[in-house]
């Protein structure tokens, strides 16, 4: 009975493993102070960034990135985030996003 148990668990996560997923573009270009970087993938996941250092050789130093991804969700849209990354955190962007209100 066990041997069934694990045996139909097993089978169970062999149909719902993803699908193979091929590289259809993938670019970067790294420097000490900056970076940049875009990729695709077969399954509709695309992402693009640029960072730059900021204040180089001071105290205040902060990497600054700006960028987006998006990708093919469960429901068969396509949901795209675009944002910046710096000294004041994470500011994502999206039309699917919920937006706090205004104070």
């Amino acid at each position: 009975m066990k041997f069934i148990i694990v045996f139909v668990a097993l089978f169970a996560l062999a149909l719902a493993a993803p699908a193979e997923v091929e590289i259809l573009k993938s670019e970067s270009e790294v420097g000490p102070e900056s970076f940049q970087y875009a990729y695709a993938t077969s399954d509709g996941t695309e992402a693009e960034a640029q960072g730059q250092l900021k204040n180089v050789g001071s105290e205040d130093e902060a990497i600054s990135v700006k960028g987006s991804y998006s990708f093919v969700a469960d429901d068969g849209q396509t949901y795209t985030v675009t944002y910046v990354a710096d000294e004041n955190g994470f500011q994502p962007q999206g039309a699917h996003l919920p937006v706090a209100p205004e104070a």
